[in-house]
């Protein structure tokens, strides 16, 4: 399962690392993101695949919550299981 995403402008394009809970990663090329895209659009992107993945391979529905930027150019997000309200 995915715990957090780092996305990173480069001048060829959006780059994304995805971190998992059991340690591993896996990387790479936002490919339908062109390099000058507003960086909001790019989170949204890699967001989408993150959370579309996780419901492909694990049947969960996750949250993805961008941290404040650090750095230009670069961004981090904490990827959890998405809470359902109880039922009433």
């Amino acid at each position: 399962m995915p715990r957090g995403i780092v996305l990173l402008a480069t001048p060829d394009g959006w780059r994304h690392s995805v971190l998992t809970e059991e340690g591993g990663m896996f990387c790479g090329r936002l490919a339908d993101v062109a390099a000058d895209t507003d960086p909001a659009e790019a989170q949204a992107a890699v967001a989408a695949m993150v959370v579309g993945l996780a419901h492909d391979f694990h049947d969960a529905d996750l949250d993805v919550t961008w941290d404040p930027p650090r750095e230009p150019g670069s961004w981090t997000a904490q990827v959890t299981v998405a809470t359902t309200p109880p039922s009433a």
